[in-house]
């Protein structure tokens, strides 16, 4: 038992995906018998999620100090979150155009599938479902981005009472700690979670499901590595001035997580945990940043409707124009917003962007038998990039202890 704990929990955690997607390959669909612990897993992780955000958001928000340093956290993260999703998608669209997935498809739908019927979301609907009408009704549906609302607003209030907020300011800091406790606590399960969930999905899929759309899914994992090693790569070491070795190395445990759950969210205790301990970001700029990020920091999700909605319309033979493009572009950075971080949330924005630009929705069925391989990579560039951003937004606000980054050998 010793021996198990002294290894890193990043070790285990790579150990396990790889052990697990053989165990699938040789066990066929029969693994699915397993995958029972990593539902286990993934209900402990969501266990955690609101009152992890609500104590570390509000926290974080309060530990900040100051109305004008908040702004200029917040500021210089909103920046990010929307250069980055600009990047993203059109990058989707520049790999949909050149290498065009669906140009040598048939465009007739593979046998028993459906169409998911289309979810019309307005913008004002959107930015009325910010605001939660009962934050306890909130916190029992997990609906994340009005959560979030409230614990900034929370937090916001205790920093306007100044000294008579002091003591609830330290009840929030103190719960946050608790959370941290339990997250490492819970922590431990994640090599056996790992291990099934991806038993389960290589044994599931394996191969032969992905031949038929090999290239689509291969230029969805080549997007997603490019704004990884790239983008992200070139983030950190030019803004954070972070080697970016330390820094994939500090979230590896995150990455290993978002690629076997498909889930922002479920990985949102990781990656709080990640960028803390492991890239010495502060609890205050960590938890805003992350927080935030994991419900409107979907670059993955962003190149993928762009390079989806080039897919079908080469399918269907549907010509686009330039304006479409750009159209394409706004509808996918925003869709990628409203995403939920759960498992499967971008067949439904898809809906939104198909329909603006005349792409039949015929085309969500082509994709939904393989979304969830393809979801994996987008959550882990998801989650990638919420610690990119947080690590640089605590680099440009002096927020960064680089001591904790280039000691934390122990990761």
């Amino acid at each position: 038992m010793k021996f198990w704990f002294k290894i890193p929990l990043w070790q285990r955690v790579v150990g396990a995906l790889i052990l697990g997607v053989i165990t699938g390959l040789f066990w066929g669909p029969d693994a699915e018998s397993i995958k029972w612990i990593g539902d286990l897993f993934i209900r402990a992780i969501k266990m955690l999620v609101v009152p992890l955000i609500f104590f570390s958001l509000v926290a974080g928000v309060a530990a900040i100090g100051d109305l004008r340093k908040l702004g200029a956290v917040g500021g210089r993260a909103l920046l990010i979150f929307i250069v980055t999703g600009q990047i993203s998608v059109w990058l989707g669209l520049g790999l949909g155009t050149f290498f065009a997935p669906g140009a040598s498809l048939d465009a007739e739908l593979p046998e028993g599938a459906e169409v998911p019927e289309a979810v019309p979301v307005s913008a004002t609907d959107m930015i009325l479902s910010m605001v939660p009408e009962s934050p306890v009704q909130v916190m029992a549906d997990v609906q994340v981005l009005p959560l979030i609302v409230f614990a900034l607003l929370i937090g916001i209030g205790i920093l306007m009472a100044k000294e008579d907020g002091e003591p609830a300011a330290k009840i929030f800091d103190s719960g946050a700690i608790i959370m941290q406790k339990v997250t490492m606590i819970v922590m431990e399960l994640t090599p056996f979670g790992v291990f099934a969930l991806m038993a389960w999905v290589a044994g599931t899929f394996g191969f032969e499901a992905l031949l038929p759309l090999a290239k689509v899914v291969a230029l969805n994992y080549a997007g997603c590595l490019i704004i990884i090693f790239g983008l992200y790569s070139a983030m950190v070491h030019f803004l954070a001035k972070v080697p970016a070795h330390d820094f994939f190395r500090g979230i590896i445990d995150a990455m290993a997580v978002s690629y076997s759950t498909a889930s922002s969210n479920a990985t949102l205790p990781v990656t709080l945990r990640c960028t803390q301990r492991n890239l010495g970001v502060s609890p205050s700029v960590s938890s805003f940043v992350v927080s935030l990020g994991a419900t409107i920091n979907m670059n993955g999700t962003a190149m993928y409707l762009g390079l989806a909605t080039l897919f079908g319309a080469q399918i269907f033979g549907v010509d686009l124009t330039i304006g479409q493009y750009f159209l394409i572009s706004i509808l996918a950075t925003l869709g990628a917003v409203g995403a939920a971080g759960i498992p499967g949330a971008g067949l439904i924005m898809m809906s939104l962007v198909f329909t603006a630009v005349g792409v039949p929705l015929e085309t969500i069925a082509f994709v939904a038998g393989i979304d969830r391989i393809m979801d994996m990579m987008r959550t882990t560039t998801n989650v990638s990039g919420d610690a990119a951003v947080a690590t640089t937004v605590a680099a440009m606000t002096d927020e960064l202890d680089r001591e904790e980054l280039v000691s934390a050998d122990d990761i």
